[in-house]
């Protein structure tokens, strides 16, 4: 139980120390909630901790609907998120981070084997939504409007709902059966999706059906295309159609070598489709360092392990019949790659060139009072609305980093922002407690206890097909890394409090319930603070 400071003044004896022998108490210990790390990295905005403590616990339907309280899609995210919650998790400055991932995934898994639904609203508000966008970001818009009870419909240009979930992710990091059964539950709870649907006027296709909001969640589908001088230019491909290409099914035929243009992750997706495409050698070339290489490390570092080779600090100016010409590059003191003068020859039979995406959205350029920079449409930072009162925008069209997990929490948070809209009411965020930072821990209560490793095809045997390479944790695995939590800043009632008073002032609820003191008997000696293992009890001034 929390005791709220504002309440301090009202506590009975407290200043006088009435009924204790001894000094007059200084100061008194109060139950506090923190923030856990890994809540705060999330992106999403998931309550990583208390759906790991339900897991631990033995209920894991209570954590998955927890879970998906925030996010649709556990399964999803259990293979594709890159974890900043694991990068911030307390546990690496000990044995290493909780697997959070690997955990969610078991959960995102078990909920498709066991067939849980989403639970519908009770009621229905009569308002329409309008979703430009089956990607992550719309897909997860939609969610959060259609539990709200709002009607939902989303059009799409391609022909299967998913956005780069689907076309830029490939089949052995995200299986289509996992996509195609997230986005069915999202379905199921109502939401109309049209596929083959563009929108060429969107304030058209507002008024027609009635909309009275617009969340714009299109993705970044477009190449930026280079010219290289070629004598072929068949020979060059842009990595957003490869990959989309081989998504549909497609195998083209790529040759012997293959050098992919780019440093991005999908340049690393690119590489690594080549090599199962049949290319011996598959080669990334990049004008600037590994250090300065904006794919994530462990992209990089799986490519590398399924033989993509990286050529740093090279950028191609020029293909001929059999090879590239590239120009050998060198940092300046700023930290910029600029060319030496020199040259190499590169043997390459095609060319993938991956030097980022654009969004297509000059189907919005025609609207009144929109304001765009290049291809981003600018949009309040706060209720990512545009300057058009009621279109919103989010994921990969907006100022942002481009991941799967982003766009997710782009959806959830247009979605608040859009009831407010539609209720004609303002939107607060809640205040975030303080950081359960790890240097307010008092780790005594915690032993060694590895982190589990997900078992994973080998890379000779990954690249002969598109099979998923990574599996799942065990139901027995995925119990024993979510006990791995340290649970930072939030009692999870290991009674070291109740243990360590001396003087019996500490009052256990039950469990579930946490504690309480008895400010009759505590004398401030601060002992159950020393004690807590995470931060859940502080030593304030006696008031």
């Amino acid at each position: 139980m929390t005791t709220d400071r504002r309440d301090l003044t009202a506590l009975p004896d407290l200043a006088t120390g009435a009924g204790r022998v001894g000094p007059v108490r200084t100061r008194m210990p109060v139950y506090l909630d923190l923030l856990p790390p890994c809540n705060n990295a999330c992106p999403a905005g998931e309550n990583i901790q208390e759906w790991l403590r339900l897991v631990k616990a033995n209920e894991d339907e209570a954590a998955w609907r927890v879970l998906v309280a925030h996010n649709p899609f556990p399964a999803i995210h259990g293979r594709v998120c890159y974890h900043p919650c694991e990068t911030a998790c307390n546990r690496v400055e000990l044995d290493g981070a909780v697997s959070i991932h690997s955990v969610e995934r078991y959960l995102g898994d078990l909920a498709i084997e066991r067939g849980w639904t989403f639970d519908k609203p009770s009621s229905r508000t009569g308002q329409r939504v309008l979703i430009i966008g089956a990607g992550p970001s719309g897909l997860s818009a939609a969610y959060q409007l259609a539990r709200l009870g709002h009607d939902v419909e989303i059009r799409d240009a391609a022909e299967k709902p998913g956005g780069m979930m689907r076309w830029g992710i490939p089949e052995y990091r995200l299986p289509r059966d996992v996509l195609d059964a997230e986005i069915d539950r999202i379905v199921d709870l109502g939401v109309t999706i049209t596929c083959n649907a563009p929108v060429k006027d969107l304030l058209e296709e507002q008024a027609a059906g009635n909309f009275a909001a617009v969340f714009v969640a299109i993705g970044a589908h477009l190449s930026k295309r280079v010219d290289i001088p070629s004598q072929d230019a068949s020979r060059i491909v842009d990595a957003v159609s490869f990959l989309r290409d081989v998504a549909s099914g497609e195998r083209p035929v790529l040759g012997r070598r293959v050098a992919v243009y780019g440093g991005g992750n999908t340049a690393m997706d690119a590489a690594r489709v080549a090599r199962r495409l049949g290319a011996e050698e598959s080669i990334v070339v990049y004008r600037r360092t590994k250090e300065q290489m904006p794919a994530h490390e462990t992209e990089r570092y799986e490519a590398e392990r399924e033989g993509v080779r990286m050529n740093w600090l090279r950028t191609i100016t020029s293909m001929d019949s059999d090879d590239l010409t590239v120009e050998v590059m060198e940092l300046d003191e700023s930290g910029k790659a600029v060319g030496t003068g020199r040259y190499e020859k590169l043997q390459a039979d095609t060319v993938i060139l991956a030097l980022g995406q654009e969004a297509d959205s000059n189907f919005l350029r025609k609207i009144p009072g929109m304001r765009f920079t290049d291809d981003i449409v600018q949009v309040d930072s706060r209720s990512l609305m545009t300057d058009v009162p009621g279109i919103f925008a989010g994921g990969d069209v907006v100022p942002s980093d481009r991941t799967v997990t982003i766009g997710v929490g782009h959806g959830k948070r247009a979605a608040s922002r859009i009831d407010a809209y539609l209720h004609a009411r303002e939107a607060f965020d809640r205040p975030k407690h303080d950081l359960a930072e790890f240097g307010k821990l008092h780790l005594w209560y915690f032993g060694d206890s590895r982190r589990h490793s997900q078992p994973e095809l080998e890379p000779g045997t990954r690249v002969q097909d598109f099979d998923e390479i990574v599996g799942g944790l065990t139901e027995d695995a995925a119990r024993t890394e979510a006990t791995r939590c340290l649970s930072c800043g939030n009692c999870f009632e290991c009674d070291g409090c109740l243990g360590s008073c001396p003087e019996d002032a500490v009052i256990k609820l039950g469990t579930g319930n946490r504690y309480r003191f008895d400010y009759s008997k505590c004398t401030g000696c601060g002992t159950c603070y020393e004690q807590c293992p995470v931060h859940a009890i502080d030593m304030i001034a006696e008031v």
